[in-house]
């Protein structure tokens, strides 16, 4: 039986990998300014990732027209997949921040409601993703596609 991934789960695999770096990477006590700033490059990687798992996901459910960030935001709360709604639209505010930031000070900033907010609210999305591909798996199982003799008529 072969197994294809649809795209949502294929960077789902993606978003965790990015997500164990940014862990790592809070995990650092007292870190130097280069460390600060890795910490907000994988914050940076994980948003985008998440953001897109999502919209993939949406959109296997069905749902057209996501075009951005804020869109698949606004849907994903519509539909219950996430629940902070407003703390996400900050994210996403401060992660287009992150990229015409240059001072320390505003580094500071980010990197402490990364460590209070933004983690947690990734890690959320994450563990609701992973569960939404183990319901896939159970469903598979429990209905198996057989094809007798494929590729003929």
């Amino acid at each position: 039986m072969v197994n294809i991934d649809i795209r949502w789960q294929q960077r789902l695999r993606n978003f965790k990998k990015s997500m164990g770096f940014l862990e790592q990477a809070m995990d650092i006590d007292h870190p130097d300014i280069i460390q600060k700033a890795g910490l907000i490059q994988f914050f940076e990687m994980s948003f985008e990732l998440a953001w897109n798992t999502m919209k993939d996901y949406l959109e296997e459910q069905g749902f057209q027209d996501l075009r951005s960030p804020r869109d698949t935001i606004k849907k994903a709360f519509e539909t219950g997949l996430i629940k902070n709604g407003q703390l996400w639209l900050e994210s996403l505010q401060d992660r287009n921040n992150t990229s015409h930031t240059y001072d320390e000070e505003a580094s500071e900033t980010i990197v402490t409601a990364i460590r209070k907010n933004y983690f947690p609210l990734l890690k959320g999305i994450l563990n609701t993703l992973d569960e939404k591909k183990k319901d896939v798996r159970i469903k598979k199982r429990r209905h198996p596609i057989h094809k007798k003799n494929p590729g003929k008529l």
